[in-house]
């Protein structure tokens, strides 16, 4: 599993950095949320990335290599965990159909809430993405018999595997992507700073008193 963790981690540090110059402070609306993806993420942590460095920026990364830890999770289960693979299959189906709006997003948003922050009133938003896809849930199927005591049991050892299992990869993926810190630090230093400082000079120029 290492070297395919690194291969994969390699691949998605190059996306990363073609995606890096084309980032600016301008182009991303900043949240107060607290991002559960990104806040003590150990990713952030390996990659070199400080809380310096704008949430946009980090968030892409984390979701780069959160995908690759959940793929990894999800063949296992498939090939490895067939009673927890049926359950969650008979999930997905209930909640399948409609719309989604967090559906095939860009690493750089996925995970984020896709509705402006309640009270936010900078623009009139006629309707939520969150509202109009409950508007569009179709019914769901009727459910399935209710699990054995067997069952139960088998699916609480799956998903301690499970979540073994993605601890072992989130493991794999942060000692990965320490060897890519230095091209990830550099791409920081060379598109992201330079702007925020300008930013920051331009603010301060703003604040100063008229002569």
């Amino acid at each position: 599993m290492s070297d395919a963790i690194e291969e994969r981690v390699g691949v998605a540090v190059d996306a990363w950095l073609r995606w890096v110059p084309s980032w600016s402070p301008g182009t991303h609306r900043g949240r107060s949320k607290i991002c559960q993806r990104c806040t003590g993420s150990p990713i952030l942590a390996a990659a070199g990335l400080t809380g310096d460095v704008p949430h946009q920026v980090m968030h892409a990364l984390v979701s780069r290599m959160q995908r690759i830890i959940d793929r990894s999770v999800d063949r296992f289960t498939e090939t490895e965990l067939p009673a927890l693979h049926e359950e969650l299959s008979h999930d997905e189906m209930w909640r399948s159909g409609g719309y989604d709006p967090r559906a095939n997003l860009e690493p750089e948003f996925e995970g984020l809430d896709p509705d402006p922050e309640p009270g936010d009133t900078e623009q009139p938003f006629l309707f939520t993405l969150a509202g109009l896809a409950e508007e569009t849930k179709p019914a769901p199927p009727l459910p399935r018999p209710p699990l054995s005591a067997a069952e139960k049991q088998q699916l609480r050892e799956d998903v301690a595997r499970a979540g073994e299992y993605a601890d072992e990869c989130g493991r794999g993926v942060c000692f990965a992507l320490v060897s890519h810190r230095a091209r990830i630090t550099a791409a920081i230093s060379r598109f992201v700073e330079p702007q925020i400082q300008a930013l920051m000079s331009e603010l301060s120029e703003g604040l100063e008193p008229p002569r």
